[in-house]
């Protein structure tokens, strides 16, 4: 398993070394930093970014509007997804919602949330319309990935309902919510940072990006992409770790 691990850890290693080197060749090969600047001066460029004076202001923004619409689309999509695993009906009303939602170009959804919302809120509101339906759609497979003949045994022999939820819904579930979050998490940051770039609020990763880009400053934009995808690698790692927590049996 050691073995097995440090294998694996290394061909990352490798993986990345080559996405660093074809970098590296491509800055040199345009040898312009209005276009692509090299790996050495974005680094750089980043560590000036991180030490800088409102740096924790602009992620944490960015951070709460992202917890802020996974809170919502996590309590909705588990709420309403319990509900449609159990009810055929309620499924069949949620499913052409769920469809339209995850087919609705996110451009669009935001277009319209500048309209609808003031520019603090817009991001909120594409996280959560981004991040819903995966949570929702994992919780209904979930739930109809239960044994059938084991919720009939329960009823039959008068087991508690609170004790069904617990010993059979739960653990049946866990596993495809986990699932979606991970999934939900890696748009959503995506979608909350898009709606920041058009939107425009105070202070924002996509606020900041837009900026730089404004300057021609390439170095920046990119140097903010390599932040935004090292919160999003840390929020999955926290997502990971706590399934190996919770789901024990899996």
């Amino acid at each position: 398993m050691k073995i097995s691990l440090t294998k694996t850890r290394i061909i990352s290693l490798i993986s990345t070394i080559i996405l660093i080197v074809i970098w590296k060749i491509a800055s040199v090969f345009y040898n312009s930093e209005l276009i692509l600047p090299s790996p050495e001066s974005t680094l750089l460029t980043t560590v000036k970014l991180l030490s800088s004076k409102g740096f924790l202001l602009i992620i944490s923004a960015t951070i709460l509007r992202g917890i802020a619409g996974f809170a919502i689309s996590f309590i909705l999509g588990v709420s309403l997804g319990v509900f449609a695993g159990i009810n055929s009906s309620f499924n069949a009303f949620l499913k052409p919602i769920l469809v339209t939602i995850r087919s609705t170009p996110v451009i669009s959804l935001i277009l319209l949330a500048l309209i609808w919302f003031n520019v603090e809120t817009v991001a909120i509101f594409i996280a959560f319309l981004t991040m819903f339906p995966f949570i929702c759609t994992n919780v209904i497979d979930g739930i109809k990935n239960i044994d059938p003949e084991l919720i009939e045994m329960s009823t039959i022999y008068k087991v508690d309902k609170i004790k069904i939820i617990k010993e059979v819904y739960l653990p049946a579930i866990t596993p495809f919510i986990f699932s979606g979050v991970s999934s939900a998490m890696g748009f959503g940051w995506r979608a909350v940072i898009i709606g920041e770039v058009l939107s425009q609020p105070q202070f924002g990763i996509g606020t900041f990006m837009q900026t730089a880009q404004t300057f021609l400053l390439v170095n920046e934009v990119i140097a903010w992409t390599i932040i935004a995808i090292i919160i999003s690698y840390l929020f999955e790692l926290i997502i990971r770790k706590t399934e190996k927590r919770i789901v024990v049996w899996k």
